[in-house]
């Protein structure tokens, strides 16, 4: 098998200077009706995001350690959609279907490192539940707003020093003659099914890495749920049992939405090669479009002091305090 691969081997360079992304394999008719409902929702996601980021900046009361989390969190949604979206609505309504392979390189960079600090930052924000509610006194002193900034910083650099092998190792690999990517992005396993040499290196980085980083994050938010369930039961005032759980179902809520279509678009692309090419496409452009856009809804509704700032701006239009 991997002699006939041999065969179809770029043999004039390392790589081709561009690759052609398909779109949605099979659904090419009806991009530009797709691009609908994909525009629709880049647009509340970018105006929600960004409203979170004003809000939180211009209100003086919001800078403490949940709503910088909040910001960030923010900032990673509209860096992961606007790492993607823009150009698979290029290629819906203008067929502009050509990526440089220095351009699909840096989107696959973006893609990935951008997921892994969002993990790190939902660890984040369920360590500052944990600390609130189970160590309410001890709260200021464990998590200053400098703290905050340098967690902010270590998943930064956890995630370049993880995602950067990726296409450092594919720069410098043979491609096949085929440019075609059957998806609407460069994905990094999508890019690796175009090289024309073994890879096994790849496969195994790429896997243990976000079993990795998945499972120390999942780990760690899963230990800290399970010390607050235990520190909630034992609340005996009962608004204050009630103040704890609507704060917990908030995370619990965008955690479930941001884990759940990458580990679905992350299961299918190395395991689920039953699956139709445009289910993986489409299981993949949920990742960037639903989190990013439910994420900002969901705490402008869920988180009382937020949801009175945001509304004192939409509502009144007052100056910040």
């Amino acid at each position: 098998m991997q002699g006939a691969t041999m065969t179809v081997c770029n043999a004039t360079q390392g790589h081709p200077s561009y690759f052609i992304l398909q779109g949605i394999p099979g659904m090419e008719d009806i991009h530009r009706w797709l691009s609908i409902p994909f525009s629709s929702m880049y647009f509340v996601t970018v105006l929600g995001n960004c409203t979170i980021l004003f809000t939180i900046c211009t209100e003086r009361s919001l800078h403490k350690p949940m709503f910088l989390l909040l910001g960030m969190l923010a900032l990673t949604d509209l860096g992961m959609s606007t790492t993607t979206i823009p150009k698979v609505l290029c290629i819906f309504w203008f067929d502009q279907s050509e990526i440089s392979f220095e351009g699909c390189l840096v989107q696959l960079f973006f893609i990935h490192s951008i997921s892994a600090m969002q993990s790190a930052i939902l660890m984040s924000m369920a360590l500052d539940r944990y600390v609130a509610i189970c160590e309410p006194l001890r709260y200021a002193t464990i998590l200053s707003n400098s703290r905050i900034g340098f967690i902010g910083l270590v998943s930064l650099v956890r995630a370049i020093l993880f995602i950067l092998p990726m296409p450092l190792l594919l720069q410098q690999m043979p491609f096949r003659v085929n440019r075609v990517i059957p998806t609407n992005y460069c994905e990094h396993m999508a890019v690796v099914k175009m090289v024309c040499v073994d890879t096994t290196i790849n496969r195994i980085y790429g896997l243990v890495v976000a079993l990795f980083v998945v499972g120390l994050d999942l780990s760690a938010i899963a230990s800290s749920y399970v010390l607050i369930i235990r520190a909630v039961m034992r609340l005996s005032c009962k608004e204050a049992h009630h103040k704890a759980m609507n704060t917990c179902t908030t995370h619990i809520c965008v955690m479930l939405i941001s884990y759940t279509p990458s580990l679905f678009s992350f299961l299918t692309h190395r395991f689920g090669r039953g699956i139709p090419p445009h289910v993986h496409t489409i299981l993949g452009n949920l990742y960037f479009l639903v989190p990013p856009m439910l994420n900002p809804i969901i705490y402008a509704v869920k988180t009382k002091e937020f949801r009175d700032k945001l509304t004192k701006y939409v509502c009144w239009g007052q100056k910040p305090v």
